[in-house]
C-alpha cells in the first residue's frame, strides 16, 4: 500500500530544479513546506473568523496572516470543539492509492463527500496485478500462531483464482466477464480528492470504529493520519480526542434480536417509496419557483394550462433538456437493487445518491453470486466449480482455522451478489438512468437501469418523468458516442 498526496508541492521535483540554482536547498525547500502548512492554517482560521469579525474578507484574511501557525492552529481547535467543524471543508486533499484492495475502493466510496477515480476493470487485464495478504487472527483478534502457514495457503489460493480469470480470458471471455472470478484481494490503484472536514471523519471511522477491525482498513486510515499529521495538522486534535469504539450499537442489537441472518438477492430492482404525484410535484415546482406562487395560485394555474394535453410532457421535457434541471430534485425514490461486487462502484461512484453500502464483515453469501450470460453460454461448467472451490476454501479457514470473519472477506469474489439500497432525487435518477440504459454500459448495470426504469414506468402519476428517462438517443434524438456509438440512433431517426 502507497499512499501520497499530490495535491500539494512536488518538493522532490523542487528540489531537483533548484540544485545548482541555489545554496541552501534543503532549508529553502522547509521553509516552503512549513509555509504550504501555515497557508492552509490560514484559510482554514479565516473561515472561523469572518461570520463573527468585522470588516470585508481580505480584511479577515490580513488578521489570520498575522497569527502564527500555533495561534491559527489553537483557533481552529477552538471553532471545532464548538461543532464548526465545517471550517475545515476549505481545504482541499488530492491523493495517489497505489495497491489497496477494492474493500478500501468501497469503504472510501462510501463517503459521499469524496470524489475519486479508479482504474477500470472492463478495459485492462488484471491477471498480474496482485493481491492483498491479510494477517489472520483468532475469533480474539489474537493473531495465529501458525499464521504464516496459513497465510501461503491463502496465497495459494488467491493465486489460482487470478489463474482461473487468466483461463477463461484465454478461452475467449471477455475481459469484463472474466473479472466476476477475481477475489476482492486484488490490487486497485485510485485517486481520491477529499476536504479535510471529511477526511477527518475518514481516520476516525478507519482508525477508531468496528472498521479498523479490518487490518487493511486500519492501515490505511494510520496511514492517512501520519500525512494529516505533517500536512493537515489542524484536524488531528479532534481525531485525538475521539474515544475507541469498537463495536456498533445497532449491529450489537440487531444480532440479539434477529435469529436467521441468511438472505436472499433479488431478483430485480424494488422500488421501496417515491414521492406521490411524482409528474405534478415536478411540474408545480416550476411554476412556483419560477412566479413565487403560492401552491394554491400554482395548482389553479396548472389547471387552466393542463387543458392541452401535451402541456405536461412539453413542459417535463423542457425542464429536463433545456433547463438546469432543479424541479427534478423536488422528487425522491428508494430502491433496493440486487448488485454484483464486480459493478457495484458503476453505481456507488454517481456520489449525489444516498447509497448504503454493504459491510464486507461478517462475509457475504458466498453461494450467491452472478453468472454472466456469455460465461453461461459457453463456460458454466468451469465458472462454477470456481465459486465452489473458493467456498470450500473458505469453509475450510472459517471452521477448521477458526479465523475471524474480518480476515476472510477477501474470499468474496467480484461475481458475488448484494442488495443494496440507494435514495435518489429525480435528477440524479435521469442522470444515472441516460449513461446506465445506453446500449455502450456494461450489461449488469444496463439490466439495473433497465429495472429501476421498469419500475418507474409502473408508478401512477409519473409518465411524464419516466419518459424523459433514459438514453439521450431514444429521449432526445442525438448520441454524444461519435464513432463509438452503437448505431441505434440511425434506427431511431429513421422512423
Amino acid at each position: 500500500m502507497r499512499i501520497e498526496l499530490i495535491g500539494a508541492l512536488d518538493y522532490a521535483k523542487l528540489k531537483e530544479e533548484l540544485k545548482g540554482k541555489v545554496e541552501n536547498i534543503d532549508e529553502i525547500v522547509e521553509i516552503l513546506k512549513n509555509n504550504e502548512v501555515e497557508r492552509k492554517a490560514e484559510i482554514v482560521s479565516t473561515a472561523g473568523r469572518l461570520s463573527r469579525n468585522p470588516g470585508t474578507v481580505f480584511n479577515v484574511l490580513g488578521l489570520s496572516e498575522s497569527k502564527t501557525l500555533d495561534q491559527n492552529l489553537s483557533f481552529i481547535k477552538r471553532v471545532i470543539n464548538m461543532g464548526h467543524d465545517s471550517i475545515t471543508d476549505h481545504d482541499y486533499c488530492v491523493f495517489a492509492i497505489e495497491n489497496v484492495s477494492p474493500v478500501i475502493e468501497q469503504t472510501i466510496i462510501a463517503e459521499r463527500f469524496s470524489s475519486f477515480t479508479i482504474k477500470s476493470r472492463r478495459e485492462v487485464d488484471f491477471s498480474k496485478v496482485g493481491f492483498y495478504t491479510p494477517d489472520f487472527h483468532d475469533q480474539n483478534g489474537n493473531l495465529l500462531d501458525n499464521n504464516e502457514q496459513i497465510k501461503k495457503e491463502y496465497q495459494a489460493h488467491e493465486q489460482s483464482l487470478f489463474n482461473d480469470y487468466e483461463k477463461l480470458v484465454s478461452l475467449g471471455a471477455t475481459l469484463e466477464d472474466a473479472r466476476f472470478v477475481l477475489p476482492y484481494s486484488y490490487y486497485s490503484n485510485i485517486i481520491m480528492g477529499v476536504d479535510a472536514h471529511t477526511l477527518k471523519d475518514m481516520i476516525i471511522k478507519y482508525t477508531k470504529t468496528k472498521y479498523s477491525k479490518i487490518s487493511e482498513i486500519r492501515e490505511f486510515g494510520e496511514r492517512l493520519y501520519e500525512i494529516a499529521k505533517e500536512q493537515i495538522p489542524f484536524i488531528i486534535p479532534v481525531i485525538d480526542a475521539t474515544p475507541l469504539k469498537l463495536e456498533d450499537g445497532t449491529d450489537e442489537y440487531l444480532k440479539n434480536k434477529i435469529s436467521d441472518p441468511t438472505y436472499k438477492v433479488l431478483a430485480k430492482p424494488k422500488l421501496l417509496a417515491s414521492t406521490s404525484n411524482v409528474d405534478d410535484t415536478i411540474l408545480l415546482s416550476a411554476i412556483m419557483h419560477r412566479y413565487q406562487f403560492s401552491l394554491e395560485k400554482a395548482q389553479k394555474v396548472y389547471k387552466l394550462l393542463c387543458i392541452d394535453k401535451d402541456f405536461k410532457q412539453e413542459l417535463m421535457k423542457k425542464i429536463a433538456f433545456e433547463s438546469d434541471k432543479l424541479e427534478l430534485t423536488q422528487v425522491s425514490f428508494e430502491f433496493q437493487i440486487p448488485l454484483s461486487f464486480a459493478v457495484l462502484t458503476h453505481l456507488t461512484r454517481h456520489r449525489t445518491h444516498h447509497i448504503m453500502v454493504p459491510d464486507f464483515s461478517p462475509v457475504v453469501d458466498l453461494h450467491q453470486y452472478k453468472t454472466p450470460p456469455k460465461i453461461m453460454a459457453s463456460f458454466k461448467d468451469i465458472y462454477e466449480e470456481i465459486f465452489a472451490r473458493n467456498i470450500a476454501m473458505y469453509e475450510h479457514f472459517k471452521h477448521d482455522y477458526q479465523i475471524r470473519d474480518e480476515d476472510l472477506i477477501y474470499f468474496t469474489l467480484s461475481g458475488n451478489m448484494v442488495n443494496v439500497i440507494t435514495s435518489m432525487d429525480g435528477k440524479t435518477l435521469e442522470h444515472i438512468l441516460r449513461l446506465r440504459e445506453c446500449t455502450k454500459a456494461q450489461w449488469e448495470t444496463r439490466d439495473m437501469a433497465s429495472g429501476i426504469h421498469q419500475e418507474i414506468k409502473g408508478i401512477k402519476g409519473a409518465e411524464c418523468f419516466s419518459n424523459i428517462l433514459g438514453p439521450t438517443c431514444e429521449t432526445q434524438g442525438f448520441c454524444k458516442e461519435g464513432k463509438e456509438s452503437c448505431g441505434k440512433i440511425l434506427k431511431l431517426t429513421k422512423k
